[in-house]
C-alpha cells in the first residue's frame, strides 16, 4: 500500500511535511518523495489529496467489554488501547481475539479486575478460592493475592484504586482507600513479573502514596498538589488526566447522567484542567485518554480529550503527542508504534485538514489503518 500526495504529521513534534508512505507486511517500509523504486505493479495506491496522515490514537484508559465497542474504538481512529479494569477478564479475551483476527479492534493491553478494597463480586465467580476476600481486601497480603490472581490470567497491566471514584454520587473522590504499604505490595508483585501498575487517584494523599509505591501512571489526578507533581516528575510517573470524561460528568447523556455528578463535575473540571497545566509545565508526561467503554451511548472519543488538553494549556502539537508518542512511551511500545517512522507498525489515520490549525478536524477521521490493514476508508 502506497499513501501519496499527503502531509505527514508524524507524532515526533516535527512540523507537517509532504511525503509518501509505503506500507508492507503491516509495517511502514519507506517514507520519501514520489514513489519508491521497485513499487510492485499490484500495489494499492491511495491518493490522499493533500490530506493529513497521522499516527493512530493510543487510548490509554478504556473499559471496553466486547467486540462491538472494540470495533467502535478502532473506527474512531484508536489503534492501541489500554484496558483499565473490566470484569471476567474480557480484555484478555478481546486481546486474543483481535490478535487472531477473529474480532476487529485496536491492539488491547489488558488489566483484568480493579484491585481495590471492595473487589467486584464477579471476581469470586472467576476464582472461588478467593472467597475469604469477599468482605473486602485488608492488609498487604490480601492485596498481593488479588494482584497475583490478575497476573495469573496473563494481564499486561495492573490497576489499583487508591482513592474513591468520582463517577458515583455516593462516593468522595478525594478519600484515600489504599495505604502506601498495600500499594507497594501490588507494585512488588507486578514488578516480579515485569508488569507495570496504574493507579486511579483523584485525591492527593492516595495519589502520593501510589507514586511513592512506584506506580507507572496516575489516572485522573484531579486534586494533585505541587508536592505530588514534583514527586511524579522526579520518579518519571505519567499522568493520564481523563479531562474529557470530567466534562462528560457536567453534561446530560453520555457515560454519566446524574444531577449530583453534574454538580461534582462542574467543581472538578476547572481543577483538573489547572492541575494538567501545572503538571505539563513542570515536565510531568501527560497522556490523552477517554475513560469510556465505547458503548452505543458514549459521547467520548480521543479527539475530545485532545481538545480538552488544549484548553488546559497544551498546544495542539503537544496534545496530539499526548495521544500518540507519549502514550506509546507510557505503554513501553514506542519502539513499534506511536509515531510515523520506517520500521514501525503501520498504525495510521487520515484527517481532512491540519489539526495544528484546527484541532477539531481530528473528530472526523477519514481513514484508519491498523497493522497495515485498512479498517476504514471514507476517501472519495
Amino acid at each position: 500500500m502506497l499513501l501519496e500526495n499527503g502531509w505527514i504529521l508524524d507524532g515526533t513534534g516535527s512540523q507537517p511535511y509532504r511525503a509518501s508512505v509505503l506500507v508492507r507486511d503491516g509495517k511502514i517500509a519507506w517514507i520519501g518523495e514520489g514513489r519508491p523504486d521497485g513499487l510492485p505493479p499490484r500495489a494499492q495506491v491511495i491518493d490522499l489529496g493533500g490530506r493529513y496522515l497521522l499516527p493512530g490514537f493510543i487510548d490509554a484508559h478504556v473499559h471496553i467489554s466486547g467486540p462491538d465497542p472494540a470495533r467502535r474504538a478502532l473506527l474512531s481512529g484508536v489503534t492501541t488501547a489500554r484496558s483499565m479494569g473490566i470484569d471476567h477478564f474480557a480484555d484478555v479475551g478481546l486481546r486474543e481475539l483481535i490478535e487472531k483476527g477473529a474480532a476487529e479492534g485496536p491492539e488491547m493491553l489488558a488489566a483484568g479486575y480493579h484491585i481495590r478494597p471492595q473487589v467486584s463480586p464477579r471476581a469470586f465467580l472467576d476464582n472461588p478460592d478467593l472467597s475469604d476476600l469477599m468482605d473486602g481486601l485488608k492488609g498487604q497480603d490480601a492485596f498481593r493475592r488479588m494482584a497475583q490472581f490478575n497476573l495469573g490470567r496473563g494481564v499486561d497491566w495492573l490497576k489499583i484504586v487508591a482513592t474513591d471514584r468520582a463517577g458515583l454520587p455516593t462516593t468522595d473522590p478525594r478519600r484515600q482507600i489504599m495505604s502506601l504499604g498495600e500499594a507497594r505490595a501490588v507494585v512488588q508483585a507486578a514488578e516480579d513479573q515485569g508488569i507495570p501498575v496504574a493507579a486511579h487517584a483523584h485525591g492527593d494523599a492516595g495519589a502520593r502514596a501510589a507514586v511513592e509505591a512506584g506506580v507507572r501512571s496516575i489516572e485522573h489526578g484531579t486534586y494533585l498538589s505541587e508536592e505530588t507533581l514534583r514527586l511524579m516528575k522526579e520518579k518519571g510517573t505519567f499522568l493520564v488526566p481523563t479531562v474529557a470524561v470530567v466534562r462528560d460528568l457536567t453534561e446530560a447523556g453520555g457515560d454519566y447522567d446524574n444531577p449530583t455528578l453534574r454538580m461534582r463535575g462542574r467543581h472538578m473540571l476547572p481543577r483538573v484542567c489547572s492541575m494538567v497545566g501545572r503538571a505539563f509545565s513542570m515536565g510531568v508526561p501527560v497522556v490523552a485518554s477517554t475513560d469510556t467503554g465505547y458503548s452505543a451511548q458514549s459521547l467520548l472519543r480521543m479527539p475530545h480529550d485532545i481538545l480538552e488538553l488544549t484548553r488546559c494549556g497544551l498546544s495542539p502539537m503537544q496534545a496530539l503527542q499526548a495521544a500518540t508518542q507519549t502514550g506509546a512511551r507510557l505503554l513501553r511500545i514506542e519502539d513499534r508504534t506511536g509515531t510515523i517512522q520506517a520500521g514501525l507498525e503501520a498504525d495510521l489515520i487520515v484527517v481532512e485538514d491540519n489539526p495544528l490549525e484546527d484541532v477539531v478536524t481530528l473528530q472526523d477521521v477519514m481513514v484508519v489503518i491498523h497493522d497495515g490493514r485498512t479498517a476504514l476508508s471514507r476517501l472519495p
